[in-house]
């Protein structure tokens, strides 16, 4: 039985411990509770956890103390936490797009979430297993269509957390890599409301490697950067040093960079990188319609524009792109 913890340090009593007590503790701990256990001192598995400072045990504890109280081992008696005082926001991350790369706390916050304001890039499949279902509210910005300002995005979440309610910030990839997750917990600590993130899969790391593609690879590359591609490399909003990044001998990830990539591409070359440098351009990276289009870096934007490369897309800019010996499929 899932236990359902009002938050991060919150007080939790186990009473009468029983066979499954360790078991018990553990998922309490997991869930950042802090664990009491009322016991007599002969029980030697509550013993052990006392001696590694995992619960304290105490002999006639105050029961209004605490936010839970478990009788029973089996969880069957447990009472309910006390209402919730306010609402938070969790920023999560949902990975690039397959279902699959969604991690379990994820879930988990998607499980616990009165409202859901989520964007195109996220899984979003996952929402319609969700029971009961929380409100979803959309704030994806498509290209050259339906666009939510980022401070409109920041207004909503803090209107439903101060509205009371548990509210999940779903996006693709991570919410601090180009995410603008960074602008949405300042808005929120600006206006009080507890913020807390979940992690992502970041598509910069996530697309090359679905695509065959390792960053890193000994004797090779030992290191890798990544760099938004939003603004071309001529343009005044550009604040990447080009030349640095061709002078790096490392592996160049580019996201947001579809549109810019010929210039891109021409910027590394005037800078000193090898206009035969490997690289490849991933789309849809993780899904059915994923492609990926493979060339010398002066000919990977009309290469990948021929492969009909779209947003959302990585490309990755290196010698690692070619490391991997090609699979024998077996098919003839």
């Amino acid at each position: 039985m899932r236990l359902d913890i009002p938050g991060t340090g919150a007080r939790v009593l186990v009473r009468d411990p029983g066979p499954r007590v360790a078991e018990i503790v553990h998922t309490l701990l997991d869930g950042g509770a802090v664990v009491d256990v009322q016991e007599s001192g002969t029980h030697p598995v509550v013993r052990d956890l006392a001696a590694r400072r995992l619960v304290t045990v105490v002999a006639a504890p105050d029961l209004t103390a605490y936010d839970v109280v478990l009788r029973d081992p089996a969880l069957e008696a447990q009472e309910p936490p006390r209402p919730s005082t306010g609402g938070r926001v969790v920023l999560v991350g949902g990975g690039p797009g397959d279902r699959g790369l969604l991690t379990l706390a994820g879930m988990q916050a998607l499980r616990e979430a009165d409202v859901v304001v989520c964007d195109r890039l996220a899984p979003l499949g996952v929402l319609d297993e969700l029971d009961p279902r929380p409100e979803i509210i959309h704030v994806g910005k498509i290209p050259s269509g339906a666009f939510t300002p980022q401070e409109r995005i920041n207004e909503i979440l803090v209107e439903q957390a101060q509205a009371g309610r548990n509210v999940v910030r779903f996006k693709g990839g991570d919410s601090f890599v180009f995410g603008r997750g960074g602008e949405e917990w300042n808005a929120c600590v600006d206006a009080g409301v507890s913020v807390t993130v979940i992690p992502g899969v970041t598509s910069s790391i996530a697309a090359p490697a679905l695509a065959g593609i390792p960053l890193t690879h000994r004797d090779v590359i030992q290191g890798f950067v990544v760099v938004s591609g939003h603004v071309a490399p001529d343009d005044p909003r550009s604040t990447v040093d080009w030349r640095a990044v061709a002078e790096t001998r490392m592996t160049v990830v580019v996201l947001m960079g579809v549109k810019t990539l010929a210039s891109i591409a021409d910027a590394l070359v005037a800078h000193g990188l090898d206009p035969e440098t490997p690289a490849a351009s991933v789309a849809d990276a993780g899904l059915p319609s994923q492609r990926v289009a493979r060339g010398p870096l002066r000919d990977i934007a009309r290469i990948g524009d021929e492969a009909d490369i779209r947003p959302p897309a990585v490309t990755v800019i290196g010698h690692s792109v070619a490391a991997l010996r090609p699979q024998d499929t077996g098919t003839s």
